[in-house]
């Protein structure tokens, strides 16, 4: 099923490498950039497109290298954090916008953290959904640290294996997959043992969910069927690469005004360690400009598709203009200068949304 109102493009952004660009808005509209996840594409972010778009944003969606309609580079090692940004900074040049604001999702959440470290100049500011900053610590890499937590059966580790994962993947009925993939939301570690796979391990029946139509299903399976899966994995495999060449920011804060979006029953949330790094202060000393923390209860992990509507307002749901002397108002605790701008809390404000009813009309993205 094609979203309505949306453009499509390609823009080379490095010698080879040339990204499928989903957009939509007017093009003179303030750029606010979408990144996907695994297993995702652009389209994971149709409904936050719309919602832009009727607010006067620009909203630009690519298929990051090695999904969907971009291109695919063979070698595992093209798709460091840094290739991937670089990709990203050629898009927004591409875009003739000084700055842009930024939202991610899972790997796109991990890319956008790494676009703000790399290049704040660039961003205006951040929302991310489901995964939280960690900064480079020297004690040992990522992959180590998941083995220590959540041991070798980690799905994260279990993606290492060239070929195993993609023989899993290789499911003939492509729609079962995503049916099963999305409407994950036991609220733990995916854990595979050693007598399972991927798809033994997961809590869904394969039902398609509530939020999700047949024809959105058969989008993603008509793509994946065509490409695999092994560009997404190969983002997992360039971890500990990503660690090795990254030593010269260990320790590196996020200064990029932030929100920061996750639900309850996401596996993320769920990490051991997790919670208390984000409720305890360790994630606001990282990103010392945390603006807005909002934990959706019942909520899993793809929560820009389960909850479009709340996620969209959070986005973007309104843009302030102010005329010349305007005394500035409250909302919310957060002041409202003059001259529109991200006001910044000195502390995040934690928000516990149970359903539509308790969404947060929170000013985020002003017009400039």
């Amino acid at each position: 099923m094609e979203a309505e109102g949306v453009r499509h493009r390609t823009v080379e952004v490095a010698r080879g490498v040339r990204l499928h660009v989903a957009e939509s808005g007017p093009e003179d509209g303030p750029a606010v950039l979408l990144l996907h996840g695994f297993p995702d594409l652009w389209y994971g972010w149709r409904h936050q497109m719309a919602a832009l778009a009727a607010r006067g944003f620009r909203a630009v969606a690519p298929d990051l290298r090695g999904y969907g309609d971009s291109d695919a580079p063979p070698d595992a090692g093209s798709y460091t954090t840094f290739h991937v940004v670089g990709d990203l900074v050629a898009l927004i040049a591409d875009l003739a916008q000084p700055q842009v604001f930024v939202a991610g999702h899972d790997w796109g959440a991990i890319v956008a953290w790494q676009l703000c470290l790399l290049r704040p100049d660039l961003v205006r500011a951040l929302v991310n959904l489901s995964v939280v900053y960690h900064p480079r610590r020297s004690e040992g890499s990522p992959l180590e640290a998941v083995r220590a937590l959540c041991g070798e059966d980690h799905y994260m580790c279990h993606f290492q294996k060239p070929g195993v994962a993609e023989a899993e993947f290789a499911l003939p009925d492509m729609r079962h997959l995503f049916k099963k993939v999305l409407g994950m939301r036991k609220a733990a570690p995916l854990i595979l043992p050693k007598d399972k796979t991927f798809f033994d391990s997961l809590d869904s029946d394969g039902t398609c969910p509530a939020w999700l139509s047949e024809e959105d299903i058969s989008y993603y399976a008509d793509k994946f069927e065509k490409t695999g899966f092994t560009g997404g994995f190969n983002y997992y495999r360039c971890m500990d690469k990503n660690w090795e060449l990254s030593a010269p920011w260990t320790g590196a804060p996020i200064k990029v005004p932030t929100k920061f979006i996750v639900g309850d029953l996401d596996l993320t949330y769920n990490t051991p360690g997790v919670k208390d790094y984000i409720h305890k202060g360790g994630l606001k000393a990282m990103v010392p400009n945390l603006e807005d923390l909002v934990i959706m209860e019942g909520v899993g992990h793809f929560i820009n598709q389960e909850k479009p509507n709340e996620v969209s307002d959070h986005i973007c749901v309104r843009e302030a203009h102010y005329g010349e002397g305007h005394r500035g108002v409250h909302q919310e605790g957060v002041r409202q200068e003059p001259r529109p701008h991200l006001a910044l809390h000195r502390r995040p404000q934690l928000r516990f949304i149970r359903d539509a009813r308790d969404k947060l009309l929170c000013v985020f993205l002003h017009r400039f």
